[in-house]
């Protein structure tokens, strides 16, 4: 075969890809502008993979015949605008993954909110049947090597707008959408349609054999489905609205109807609160029956599942003081999210990285149930125009000020909630070491 495969980038998905490619045959090449961390290099050097760090070849990446293209690297790079000038091909991580798992299956999950813990889920239910699965993807295991070094019938696979920009016949047998809000900006232009678009792109190769699941109750999505035909069997589900197919939640009792079958259950029995989580919870028990599971095997996974480190993910209770780390909430939607779930007065940690925030989304949920903000970050003067006046709002420069300052503010019965609405790439590594910091910093109160 001999295919020159250059992979640009050299974190997960990219080392992921080598070892893929490595093993299908291809001649393989490995380069970042940066240095690799140490367990990547290792892993690179044990399987016998040429890498180059710190700088890229030019002569070798123009002689590629095809380029893997790490999620994070963004059009405007100079080496991209070169390859796309003479018509390289530049397939993701994903794409190669997707060409190399035979007849194994495939459930994809994207949204701007959401996905990860739904992924979780949906991976919780289908193991909870028995199903001999893999969960992969943007929840940080590499869909490329898990392929070449562990492949399984079934790939449970979180994937990013920025995955999907990049795939030219990924397929998946189950896509679900969860919603579309503004997020990542930056990276389309500033033209939310180009995002949306780039979300559309999990159902671009569908067939009229595989399912579509997404959000009724949201405009954005629906507007674009009036608009572009879809091809795969769609199961929408909804809060408002009853559907005869998909899924529905009317007073407090989810409805799940795929085919012939049905299945309703409290939403009482639910492990994940919050009424964002209904929709997650929906979406993965449509898509376990998608894959014949048994209702009693979606109902136990549903009340069973344990939610994900920095999502929603409570700390302690210190003198009375709740402490929630919500550390992976990126952007604004995602803290409406979880200030819409708070139930006690709430001192909210917000800031770091604004990737083009309207912070006029929160407003409403701030002045009704926070009491006091406390910015993390390095420039906060977009938080203080937004809240000045609002609510008392309190500069801080790390995680162990933050929680002081907010400890400080609150009383007994108050919920300190790491909610940053932001990337942390200003004074973290990335949510992970934000969140990190943050609990450490609350079990050193």
């Amino acid at each position: 075969m001999n295919t020159k495969l250059v992979i640009l980038g050299g974190g997960e998905s990219g080392v992921g890809a080598a070892m893929l490619a490595r093993k299908e045959g291809y001649d393989v090449v490995l380069m970042d502008e940066g240095s690799l961390k140490e367990g990547y290099r290792n892993e690179l050097k044990k399987a016998g993979i040429e890498f180059l760090e710190g700088g890229v070849n030019e002569e070798r990446l123009m002689a590629a015949d095809e380029v893997v293209k790490s999620p994070g690297i963004p059009e405007k790079n100079a080496w991209v605008k070169m390859l796309r000038s003479k018509s390289i091909p530049i397939i993701s991580e994903i794409e190669l993954a997707y060409r190399h798992k035979g007849d194994s299956r495939i459930i994809a999950i994207t949204g701007s909110n959401g996905k990860s813990t739904t992924t979780a889920l949906i991976y919780h239910v289908c193991k909870t049947a028995g199903l001999d699965c893999a969960l992969v993807g943007n929840i940080g295991y590499s869909f490329a090597k898990q392929v070449a070094e562990d492949p399984k019938p079934l790939y449970v696979a979180e994937i990013s707008s920025f995955q999907l920009d990049d795939i030219v016949t990924f397929r998946p047998d189950v896509a679900v959408l969860l919603n579309i809000t503004e997020d990542h900006l930056d990276r389309y232009d500033y033209q939310f349609g180009n995002y949306v678009k780039s979300k559309f792109r999990i159902t671009m190769a569908q067939t009229s054999d595989d399912y579509f699941i997404y959000n009724l109750d949201d405009d954005v999505i629906t507007g674009y489905m009036e608009r572009n035909p879809i091809h795969s069997i769609q199961l929408p589900m909804s809060m408002k609205q009853k559907v005869s197919q998909g899924g529905y939640i009317q007073q407090d009792e989810m409805h799940i109807k795929t085919g012939s079958e049905e299945q309703s259950m409290s939403v009482y029995d639910f492990a994940l609160k919050g009424k964002h989580n209904q929709y997650n919870t929906m979406a993965a028990s449509i898509a376990g029956a998608t894959m014949d599971i048994r209702k009693n095997k979606i109902r136990e996974a549903v009340q069973t599942f344990e939610n994900l480190e920095h999502r929603m993910e409570p700390v302690a209770t210190v003198r009375g003081v709740e402490f929630v780390n919500d550390s992976k909430a990126t952007n604004v939607n995602s803290t409406w999210y979880a200030l819409e779930s708070m139930t006690k007065p709430t001192v909210l940690i917000l800031g770091g990285v604004d990737k083009g925030n309207d912070y006029s989304l929160i407003t409403d949920l701030v002045t009704e149930k926070v009491k006091a903000i406390v910015c993390m970050g390095t420039d906060n003067s977009k938080i203080h125009q937004a809240f000045d006046g609002m609510v008392r709002v309190v500069d801080t420069a790390s995680a162990e000020a933050a929680v002081k300052a907010s400890f400080e503010l609150s009383s007994p019965g108050d919920v300190v909630l790491l909610s940053p609405a932001c990337a942390s790439f200003d004074l973290f590594k990335n949510y992970e070491d934000r969140g990190k910091q943050f609990k450490d910093a609350v079990k050193n109160l």
